[in-house]
């Protein structure tokens, strides 16, 4: 009987959090190596669905980073970074595109299993406005994004649908470009005027010490991140992440949240709990 009352509490405890969340735009970023494990992703398409069944409207970022490394060392070729960034020539676009598709598709198909309504939109739509990414090293086909479609967006999530999304823009040109999918996410989540911005990964989040699982920084301000880039504190990938987080915030993003993937039913205790568990970001 405890268990169960327990179970009403946390339910009870939701309540506010759901009465302010309705109607409000959630932007998801999910990509990496968490992609690829099936649990994680149920989980994960568990609480996006559960945030639409609430009237949240989620939009859903993906990356696709590890197939498309894969692929292309099926294929014969070579990945190749400049920066953090993928040199994208002909060949690599192509496979980029159809490794991203495959990833959409897949994704579309474990949402409508869940029983959640849920749109894909692989890159064709015409909603990732690019210019080519300048560089010192020519990067291909990479872009910079110039706008988002706003309308095309609006459009499905007033319908109620989950939008899942592939990282490619399209230049004036209607060239396909490859695009960060962070930074897809970050741009959408400013456009929509999102009320959360949340970047999905395999760590708790922002630590003092990685080795220490007691140090996550559960709330940090855009002020105070400079200081904690310099101390090292923040370093290596986790960099662009809050930097992705801090433009958002700038931008009009209400809140940004860094959130272990990991963790069974992680969106849900992040944002229907009063403590959280992993780093949301404040701009002030």
């Amino acid at each position: 009987m405890e268990e169960i009352i327990k179970k009403a509490s946390v339910l009870i405890e939701a309540i506010p959090y759901i009465h302010d969340f309705r109607k409000k735009v959630f932007v998801i970023k999910y990509g990496g190596s968490i992609l690829d494990n099936a649990t994680i992703r149920k989980n994960i398409f568990e609480d996006i669905v559960f945030l639409s069944y609430v009237g949240i409207r989620t939009i859903l970022v993906h990356g696709g980073g590890q197939h498309i490394n894969s692929r292309l060392k099926e294929s014969g070729l070579k990945a190749e970074f400049h920066e953090g960034i993928r040199v994208t020539d002909a060949e690599t676009l192509k496979i980029v595109k159809e490794e991203l598709d495959k990833l959409n598709g897949m994704i579309v198909e474990e949402i409508k299993a869940l029983k959640g309504d849920v749109t894909g939109l692989k890159g064709n739509e015409n909603i990732v406005h690019v210019k080519k990414k300048k560089s010192e090293k020519d990067l291909g086909f990479v872009g910079t994004i110039t706008e988002i479609n706003k309308e095309v967006l609006d459009e499905h999530i007033k319908m109620g649908n989950i939008t899942v999304v592939s990282p490619l823009g399209v230049s004036v040109a209607k060239q396909t470009h490859n695009v960060n999918a962070d930074e897809v996410a970050s741009a959408i989540a400013a456009t929509m005027q999102a009320e959360k911005l949340v970047l999905l990964t395999n760590v708790q989040g922002v630590m003092r010490n990685p080795k220490d699982p007691e140090s996550l920084i559960s709330t940090l301000t855009i002020s105070e991140i400079d200081d904690l880039i310099k101390l090292n504190v923040i370093d290596g990938g986790m960099i662009p992440k809050v930097n992705s987080c801090v433009e958002a915030l700038n931008l009009g993003v209400k809140k940004t949240h860094i959130v272990d993937a990991r963790i069974s039913h992680s969106l849900l205790l992040e944002f229907f709990t009063n403590k959280g568990i992993g780093t949301q970001i404040l701009k002030g």
